[in-house]
């Protein structure tokens, strides 16, 4: 254990995370225990001196292991229990979503549930044997504390070592066949899959709150997209009815920042109005997109002005320097969760006042934003629509009073790295938003997360890194990286037109196939050749909080085959889809995203190709086509000397009298060409 002084000569403790990059890691640097960060040096000590591994996952915007680290981990006699008997590692789990997700699901299969802190023992060869989440610093609750889980873990491992190796063994290769490809796949999805998939969903709708089951409530924007498309196809009215009453019911409720903008993550209860208070970037990028669905498809302006609120946010308080995004925003400030973001009667009152509003204004929006004196959540108020809104303008100011106040107060932290998956999500959001919207901003944000994986996070081999911080990057990159950052650049090239953008695109797509393509399962792996083998090989086709990697890559490959006439991709693609088949309607709500991919599929193709002339660049052609919502459309971009000009897409297709021209075609056939956007509109719009 290395020391490093303190002001007034005192001394703290100083760990081996005090070189990492990570804020999680960084939060934990001081602890008085060992912590060693993922990687050889811990792995070598713990065959050394065969000393069983404590692994502790979590991430910096999570409450309940900021509690565990002032409980337990800041406390000098469980440190010295730590340290005398276990080689403890710390990871951040958005850093390792491998490491995360097996031993997620040791934790899961040894005790029937999940979440983090996700505390796991393992032996020296990382085999699982004991593990929980949350432990306390004494038995409380009905929970054993922590200092006695350590007592018996080392006990045990130190006299009945049989007994654990026996156990861990059985535990890895149940972890072996869990993590392998899902039973029930082995044939293409059917149209009666998709169908059985929606009704499923229908089945656990909740008609009066919106969104699917009771509390916890989570938003799940990737199945309310595939229900989007399900609405396109059936024009089903109480399809649609479960897209927008949930948005509604989100858009009001608290997760959603109603002075800020962007949403928390969860919802602890089942009506929104009580969330875990950290705000992600993933699920401020999907919901975003979620909404600017709706905005397509309804015409509806409440949802332009969420897609609005929630990207700009994004854009005002997740911006980094490079380019890139930051991960988060955590939940607790002043040591409190939701501190940030919780009012009482009093003081609301007392600011809205001081700005000028008149009592009958002020009751009008403390009526509006459920403002009472007893509070709706412990005393305080979480700001949630309720009531009828006053004048537009008596909100303005009142929005902009309480900004001002809650300005004044301390900021949660906000969790600096950047991750390529996340990075990706955003940039999708944000390129059809900014073409959608004719927000220039958005574009230019788009453009600059083009620019920052492009500086940042490629390597010079045309690998990827997961993570960067301050213009370094680190840990190779998983599928999912590859995945979203390519669909991204996929939409950037929808909107903008750029070549660059999509042979970045394909480039990054052939790397993945290449690195985490597995012939024998026909699908990709998570991990590659770069990543340490661990007890279990992950391989994810489920949707969590983020989409799976081989739902992402099905998606993008049925669209990178249309626009490169590359059958290898649209074999691969179909391949993924076979692998899950006839499970997609059992638990769709795990499957929003493959839901989505499997419907394109089974559509014929869509696409709208713009030639721009050396004078006109097409924008307005492209911008017109995604105005309506046409969930199938590919929208791909030609200019003269584009080393694409002999994609089987292209050929044929060239401006028009030296004016940018768009081609607007259903399966390789073709409209009219046209140089007026309206027509192109017009023309996309009457597609079916």
């Amino acid at each position: 254990m290395n020391a490093t002084p303190e002001a007034h000569g005192t001394h703290r403790h100083t760990n081996r995370l005090a070189n990492e990059t990570s804020p999680y890691l960084l939060q934990h640097a001081h602890n008085p225990v060992d912590w060693y960060p993922w990687g050889s040096e811990a792995l070598e000590r713990a065959k050394r001196e065969d000393r069983p591994i404590f692994l502790s996952i979590g991430y910096s915007a999570c409450h309940w292991c900021h509690v565990m680290e002032r409980e337990s981990f800041e406390d000098p006699a469980i440190a010295e229990l730590m340290n005398r008997d276990f080689v403890s590692i710390k990871v951040d789990r958005e850093e390792r979503p491998d490491l995360d997700e097996v031993y997620m699901a040791a934790v899961q299969a040894m005790t029937g549930s999940g979440g983090w802190p996700m505390n796991v023992f393992l032996t020296p060869d990382l085999q699982p044997f004991y593990g929980g989440t949350y432990f306390p610093p004494e038995d409380r609750h009905g929970l054993p504390g922590f200092p006695r889980v350590l007592a018996g873990i080392a006990e045990t491992y130190r006299t009945r070592r049989e007994e654990v190796t026996t156990q861990a063994g059985v535990l890895a290769r149940h972890l072996q066949v869990q993590l392998a490809l899902p039973p029930g796949g082995g044939g293409d999805p059917q149209r009666d899959h998709l169908d059985a998939a929606a009704r499923r969903l229908a089945a656990g709708f909740d008609p009066v709150h919106g969104g699917f089951g009771g509390a916890p409530k989570f938003p799940a924007p990737m199945t309310l997209g595939f229900l989007l498309r399900a609405w396109h196809r059936s024009r089903d009215p109480e399809t649609l009815r479960m897209v927008t009453v949930t948005l509604d019911a989100m858009a009001s409720g608290g997760i959603h920042d109603q002075l800020g903008g962007g949403f928390a993550r969860y919802s602890t209860d089942a009506d929104w109005l009580v969330p875990h208070f950290e705000k992600m970037l993933y699920d401020n990028a999907q919901l975003a997109h979620a909404y600017l669905e709706a905005y397509r498809a309804t015409r509806e302006e409440r949802y332009r002005t969420v897609v609005e609120s929630t990207l700009d946010f994004v854009l005002r308080e997740l911006a980094t320097p490079d380019g890139g995004f930051a991960s988060a925003l955590d939940a607790d400030s002043e040591g409190e969760e939701g501190r940030f973001y919780v009012w009482t009667d009093g003081e609301l009152r007392a600011f809205l006042s001081e700005a000028g509003l008149s009592a009958t204004e002020i009751d009008a929006v403390v009526d509006y934003w459920d403002v009472t004196p007893r509070g709706n959540w412990e005393v305080r108020s979480i700001l949630r629509i309720v009531g009828a809104p006053p004048e537009p303008d008596v909100i303005a100011r009142a929005r902009s009073a309480l900004l001002d106040a809650r300005g004044a107060r301390v900021r949660p932290a906000r969790d600096e790295k950047q991750l390529a998956a996340w990075n990706g999500l955003l940039l999708k959001s944000l390129a059809e938003a900014g073409g959608v919207l004719a927000r220039g901003d958005y574009l230019d944000a788009a453009g600059g997360i083009a620019r920052f994986a492009r500086h940042v996070l490629l390597r010079a081999d045309g690998s990827l890194w997961r993570t960067a911080r301050d213009g370094a990057g680190h840990t190779p990159a998983f599928l999912e990286d590859y995945a979203c950052l390519a669909d991204g650049l996929l939409s950037l090239h929808a909107a903008l037109g750029r070549v660059e953008d999509l042979v970045l695109a394909r480039e990054l797509m052939d790397r993945a196939i290449a690195d985490f393509w597995d012939d024998q399962g026909g699908a990709f792996w998570d991990t590659s050749d770069a990543h340490e083998a661990i007890v279990a090989r992950p391989r994810s086709v489920t949707d969590g909080a983020t989409p799976a990697g081989n739902s992402v890559a099905a998606d993008l490959l049925l669209r990178l085959a249309l626009v490169t006439g590359d059958a290898d991709y649209y074999r691969r693609a179909h391949s993924i889809l076979r692998v899950v088949g006839s499970a997609l309607d059992r638990q769709p709500q795990l499957f929003g995203r493959m839901l989505a991919a499997a419907d394109r599929s089974l559509a014929e193709p869509i696409d709208v190709v713009v030639a721009a002339s050396s004078g006109d660049v097409g924008q307005e052609l492209r911008s017109a086509a995604l105005l309506p919502y046409r969930p199938d459309l590919v929208i791909a971009s030609l200019r003269p000397g584009d080393a694409t000009a002999d994609w089987p897409l292209f050929i044929d297709k060239r401006p028009l009298d030296g004016r940018a021209t768009a081609y607007v075609c259903r399966g390789y056939a073709c409209l009219a060409p046209t140089f007026d956007p309206g027509e192109v509109e017009r023309q996309v719009r009457e597609l079916r």
